[in-house]
């Protein structure tokens, strides 16, 4: 598919999507910011606290979630780590495993951003809908 293939309007439609994709990953900034966290420091606890079927992740399944370098992701745990909001415990059934566990204070931030964040995603429904790309 070339840009000759594609409308005025599929070009309005992506535009429009990643507007409003940016304006809440600003929203989000400036919430988590005002919590006295970073941006990355947020998506570590989401990703922890949200992680399928347990509350915890380990620092490999988190650089995946997060889509970095996992000595990267060493660095954000250990930040977090100081910070009073993560701990890293020895896996009770395979020692070789690192587990990353929220603790109670990084709990309260999250929970306190996620209200937050769902609360501004519902005032944006329909608005994250998958253009529709038309061929001609």
């Amino acid at each position: 598919m070339t840009a000759k293939t594609l409308r005025k309007s599929d070009f309005a439609a992506l535009s429009e999507f990643r507007y409003q994709m940016r304006r809440f990953e600003r929203f989000s900034e400036d919430v988590v910011q005002a919590q006295g966290i970073t941006p990355l420091q947020y998506l570590l606890l989401l990703h922890i606290k949200g992680y399928p079927d347990r509350d915890w992740a380990t620092v490999g399944e988190l650089a995946e979630r997060l889509q970095a370098k996992h000595h990267g992701v060493v660095a954000l745990v250990t930040r977090c780590e100081a910070m009073g909001l993560v701990v890293r415990r020895v896996s009770d059934t395979d020692r070789r495993r690192v587990e990353v566990h929220l603790l109670p204070q990084g709990d309260t931030i999250l929970a306190q951003l996620a209200e937050q964040h769902r609360a501004e995603l519902l005032s944006l429904e329909g608005v994250f809908t998958i253009p529709t790309i038309r061929h001609e």
